[in-house]
């Protein structure tokens, strides 16, 4: 891609410039008003700074007779920075440019793209964006929405608004960054689960709600599935922990059964064996400890036809969340569960985890009512909270 910059005294002539020297398939990367010459600061004239761009391979209609281009400019380590309010006499005269096939319209928007994901390379993105899409990607920032994430999406906003003649409310930029995000997430399983495997166990550090949201999913199982449901507890490490979950077991009506080691295990499994579906609840301990994850493996069989979930609170920082999954890895994780979505304003975490771990969310829950406050999670939902105005 070679990129020039045009300065001349109105857009028309700026625009008959870029036409004449890198033809029609120029693209218009920036554009704004300067102030020249003067004398002690004053009496400075108007000018049309222009900063165009082409793609050698789309340039068919420079004239012969033209010197050679330039060297290409090296490619600036940040994103070029693009007018946030694209000046009326820009857009009149792009209207009165000729437009190229459709064809090598979508070729040009490919390489702008390719271009941009190079440019981000750094970990951070510096541009500045037509103001409607500049507050959609502001609110997806606040978001804590992963750098390589907005990345991508900037570019599919640039080339859905370009396309769209570059005129777009800012209600419909918004409606484009949510099927993004949709599409982001959708190809991974998300909702409730489909209990092929007769032991769910739930696993993660301490605090998260791992023995509340255990008694919300087993509620569900009975009363919407008509399952016969079994507790299992390998909790042994808090004093509060098997009473808290034999108090959900009696108010449900179900067994439960204690585990210190492999063998407690055996024996639960054949003694609730009438059971649809075994929960199992684990210790919730310093997830820092590498040995927390292998005290698990001692206590539970894995090679059991079993569906494990990690749950992960929304108030916890993304670099924790991040290290817990990686405490976490050696043992086969299906699925999330996010917790304490209630409590926080932020979820941009979700999305970044999902794809991060090519992993999909089961359920999320917004308080500590059992059996309410639960749901099975919805991609389209997730994505529509991330982009709802302040």
């Amino acid at each position: 891609m070679k990129i020039k910059k045009y300065i001349a005294a109105s857009m028309p002539e700026a625009m008959k410039q870029v036409r004449a020297e890198l033809g029609n398939n120029a693209v218009i990367l920036q554009s704004k008003i300067i102030y020249t010459g003067g004398f002690l600061g004053m009496f400075k004239k108007r000018n049309i700074e222009v900063l165009a761009a082409i793609d050698p391979d789309l340039n068919t209609s420079r004239p012969p007779q033209e010197k050679p281009m330039p060297a290409p400019i090296p490619a600036p380590k940040l994103l070029p920075k693009v007018e946030r309010n694209l000046d009326l006499e820009v857009m009149k005269e792009l209207q009165k440019s000729p437009v190229p096939a459709n064809e090598e319209i979508m070729k040009q928007l490919a390489r702008m793209n390719q271009h941009i994901q190079k440019m981000s390379e750094s970990g951070k993105l510096q541009m500045e964006l037509p103001i409607q899409l500049q507050t959609v990607m502001d609110r997806l920032v606040r978001q804590d929405l992963d750098v390589d994430i907005q990345s991508r999406l900037t570019a599919k906003l640039l080339e859905r608004w370009y396309l769209a003649g570059a005129n777009s409310p800012v209600e419909e930029v918004y409606v484009w960054a949510e099927d993004f995000l949709y599409e982001e997430m959708k190809r991974y399983n998300f909702g409730e689960l489909t209990l092929k495997k007769k032991f769910i166990n739930v696993i993660g550090p301490t605090g998260v709600g791992k023995t509340t949201t255990l008694a919300k999913m087993a509620a569900e199982f009975m009363m919407k599935h008509q399952k016969k449901i079994g507790f299992i507890t390998t909790d042994t490490y808090r004093i509060a922990a098997i009473d808290q979950l034999k108090t959900y077991a009696t108010i449900l009506n179900v067994p439960i059964e204690v585990c210190y080691n492999l063998e407690d295990f055996e024996k639960a499994t054949k003694s609730l064996a009438d059971c649809d579906i075994i929960l199992v609840d684990t210790a919730g301990r310093n997830f820092r400890n590498q040995q927390y994850v292998q005290d698990l493996k001692e206590v539970v069989d894995y090679n059991s036809d079993m569906e494990t979930l990690l749950v992960l609170s929304l108030t916890a920082k993304q670099t924790d969340m991040e290290e817990i999954y990686q405490q976490f890895s050696s043992i086969h994780i299906d699925h999330f569960i996010f917790t304490k979505l209630d409590e926080t304003s932020t979820y941009g975490a979700m999305i970044n985890l999902v794809v991060k771990y090519q992993k999909g969310v089961a359920y999320v829950t917004t308080g500590q009512n059992v059996p309410d406050d639960i749901m099975p999670a919805d991609p389209r939902q997730i994505a529509k909270r991330m982009i709802e105005v302040d």
